[in-house]
């Protein structure tokens, strides 16, 4: 069983930057794609970011293309969610997931393991 703990979410103004952490514990996520999603309140679940296994394939939700960066250190356990220019739409909980595949994916219903979430809040 994998458990998955979020982290580095805050307040910070519009413009600012964050570095998103999630590790894992349990077991090696090494042949797991990860993805991160995020949640405004009264909103739907959204895809941000992917990740296949090895990290070689990343793709990216249209809101936060060429802002961001989705990376992982396998020998930690670890991948991460770096957002720059952020803006007050980016605030939400955001939650990264893990799936049993090697591949990554943008669907929500593909992955198995979820984070309890990390709290963004970007200040007019």
């Amino acid at each position: 069983q994998v458990q998955l703990g979020e982290s580095g979410g805050g307040l910070v103004q519009t413009g600012g930057s964050l570095r998103l952490s999630c590790a894992a514990s349990g077991r090696t996520v090494s042949s797991s794609a990860m993805g991160w999603f995020r949640q405004a309140p009264g909103k739907e679940r959204e895809f941000v970011a992917t990740i296949s296994s090895g990290g070689r394939v990343t793709y990216y939700a249209a809101s936060v293309k060429g802002r961001s960066a989705i990376s992982r250190d396998n020998a930690k356990n670890t991948v991460y969610l770096q957002i720059n220019s952020l803006k007050p739409e980016d605030t939400a909980v955001y939650y990264c997931a893990a799936r049993q595949s090697a591949v990554g994916s943008g669907v929500e219903s593909h992955y198995d393991y979820w984070g309890q979430g990390t709290q963004v809040t970007v200040s007019s």
